[in-house]
């Protein structure tokens, strides 16, 4: 990290390390697969190509991640375990979950093709992710028993309702017939209606699938007289067991009593609450402003093995801003995101109720979908490059008290985005010129922004000049359009649209967030303060002020002079303007040059400087 007068805000990171000797388990579940299983045809009750897709990612987890050694999973959710002495991301609960529930993400994107050739995916998926945090064996036999009950629970109610449903019965009508009725009744159902023998179904989707990891003699290479060499290593594999959590099944496996332990007792059944009190919720703060901050895991790679341009890749930019507008379009609660290279920010506003506050659900549904379009939008953006593997992301949720923090931590983003790529630049024009990279990390050690500016004139660059993207990151919002439109012998007709906006600007200054205030600051419009404040001239200044109720002091300092000046005019929607410049917006000009000189419209443009307002003037325009 680039050193700043801002670094002050790292200090509001919290950890949230799972502590040894717990078990990490990461259970993930898809985020609205109900609509998306509507969306996608699939078969009901069960999709087997859905589930063995299901399946596949989670084989592809297992070997991406060794730590992770016995995963469960049945319809559209799956459990990880890690291995009992796990060091994974030093155990950050934020780190693990969402590094497992990314990865898992892009691959069931990615393989979605080969699963279902014939079916376009016509939107993005996306999954939840929490840890539970196993304080012991025992805990995590619960767990298990837990998950595998539940799996057998939904799948036999599940069945029941979609034979029902086809032969005739509407949902309701099926629910209501199968409101109250026992296992035993459900199988005579069946049975007894149907001709289905319940035991004699697919154990994959009776039982869920398990996946464990075998040891297995496997050959690596041939010798030159053609004699195999052979090595001994793991290798994932799909069981289905009646009761996973059983001594009997457990205890066969040495794998698992090798990295887990063994389960002295079977247990015949068991408490959700009980398991459910060593889930690991976070719930953030009230009252604060949350960032979800997102990382690229492993970039320098990834762009290394898909050639991106060197500092800077325009494109892989214009993707990652692509996610990021998707991901504010999706989750009304966020209010701002900015991004620089493999990374972006996600700013909540501070009185959202956004999943309860609860930093698992938040954090990993942002990741996941980020991902997820991430790979559904890759040919949009590199028509000749392929995809050679699933890129992942980390993220985490910090909790800022007040709008300067807040602005402080974006401050150091930024600064930190201007340091990188100024020595990015530089780092890689000297190796353009025949350095090799340690001769080039020698050669700009210690130097200052002065010293890089004048190395990079003597490649024939002005730095300021380069792409605002680059050197300043992407900044994203919603705000509004205004369009005007006008026709002859009327008067003009405004309309306000809004929408979400991409710009590369300086947004450590106050200027930007004045020419915006409604991204940070939201104004209350109020019967008695306008009463109070319309008939006399209103001068606003530099300092902060918005209205209060009439039973308080009339200004209490919490915004900037130009939202105190929207805010009269929201109140009463013209005024004249006796001091200072106000800028009209360029779609709203045609409506401007309809008032007379010195009035002005707050709906259109906007104060750029102190002003002095007068409102309830309208008389001279009609006079």
């Amino acid at each position: 990290m680039a050193n700043s007068k801002y670094e002050y805000v790292k200090s509001y990171e919290v950890e949230d390390e799972v502590f040894l000797p717990n078990f990490i388990v990461v259970q993930i579940n898809g985020r609205g697969f109900k609509r998306f299983s509507q969306v996608h045809e699939f078969e009901k009750p069960n999709d087997e190509v859905a589930l063995n897709l299901m399946n596949s990612c989670a084989i592809c987890v297992t070997e991406e991640f060794p730590d992770v050694v016995f995963l469960y999973g049945f319809s559209d959710e799956y459990s990880f375990v890690f291995k009992k002495t796990s060091k994974f991301y030093q155990r950050r609960a934020s780190k693990v979950e969402s590094i497992i529930v990314s990865f898992f993400t892009s691959v069931y994107v990615m393989k979605w093709r080969e699963f279902f050739p014939h079916k376009e995916l016509r939107y993005s998926p996306s999954f939840h992710a929490q840890v539970i945090s196993c304080a012991s064996i025992e805990v995590l036999q619960s767990y298990l028993l837990w998950r595998q009950t539940n799996c057998h629970t939904n799948n036999l109610h599940n069945t029941c309702l979609w034979e029902l449903i086809k032969c005739g019965k509407t949902e309701s009508e099926a629910l209501e017939l199968l409101r109250g009725t026992s296992k035993e009744e459900k199988n005579d159902l069946l049975f007894g209606n149907f001709e289905i023998n319940y035991q004699k179904l697919n154990p994959m989707f009776r039982q869920g699938s398990c996946i464990l990891k075998t040891e297995v003699i496997d050959i690596v290479k041939h010798r030159e007289n053609g004699s195999p060499v052979r090595r001994l290593r793991k290798k994932s594999s799909i069981v289905h067991s009646k009761n996973i959590a059983g001594k009997c099944f457990w205890n066969n496996h040495t794998g698992l009593l090798k990295e887990l332990g063994s389960f002295t007792n079977d247990i015949g059944k068991v408490e959700p609450d009980y398991v459910r009190s060593f889930q690991f919720k976070k719930i953030l703060m009230p009252s604060t402003w949350i960032v979800i901050r997102i990382d690229g895991c492993h970039f320098h790679r990834f762009s290394d093995v898909h050639e991106f341009v060197k500092p800077n890749d325009k494109q892989a930019l214009n993707l990652m801003n692509a996610c990021a507008v998707a991901v504010v379009k999706e989750f009304p609660d966020i209010v701002f995101s900015y991004g620089v290279s493999d990374e972006y920010s996600f700013v909540l506003k501070k009185d959202s109720h956004f999943y309860q506050r609860q930093a698992s659900e938040i954090v990993s549904a942002i990741v996941s979908l980020f991902t997820s379009v991430y790979i559904t939008k890759w040919k949009d953006f590199f028509h000749k490059k392929e995809l050679k593997y699933p890129p992942y992301f980390d993220g985490r949720a910090v909790c800022y008290p007040s709008v300067e923090i807040l602005r402080d931590y974006l401050a150091w983003r930024q600064v930190d985005c201007h340091i990188n790529n100024q020595y990015n630049t530089c780092f890689w024009e000297l190796v353009k010129s025949g350095k090799s990279k340690s001769e080039a990390q020698n050669f700009l050690k210690g130097t200052q922004t002065g010293d890089k500016e004048k190395l990079l004139k003597q490649f024939g660059i002005d730095y300021h000049k380069l792409p605002a993207m680059f050197r300043q990151g992407s900044s994203i919002f919603w705000d509004k359009e205004d369009i005007t439109m006008m026709h002859e012998n009327e008067k003009p007709g405004g309309n306000s649209l809004k929408r979400v906006f991409v710009e590369h600007c300086n947004i450590i200054e106050p200027s930007f967030w004045a020419a915006h205030p409604t991204i940070l600051y939201r104004v209350p419009v109020a019967g008695p303060v306008c009463s109070t404040i319309s008939s006399a001239k209103v001068e606003t200044t530099c300092r902060s002020f918005v209205p209060t109720s009439m039973t308080s002091s009339l200004w209490s300092p919490v915004l900037t002079y130009p939202t105190l000046a929207r805010l009269v005019l929201a109140l009463h929607v013209l005024a004249k303007l006796w001091k200072g410049v106000w800028t009209s917006k360029i779609r709203a000009s045609l409506m401007m040059t309809r008032l007379k000189c010195g009035f002005v419209l707050g709906c259109a443009a906007y104060p750029s400087s102190d002003v002095v307002l007068e409102t309830h003037r309208e008389e001279e325009l009609t006079g």
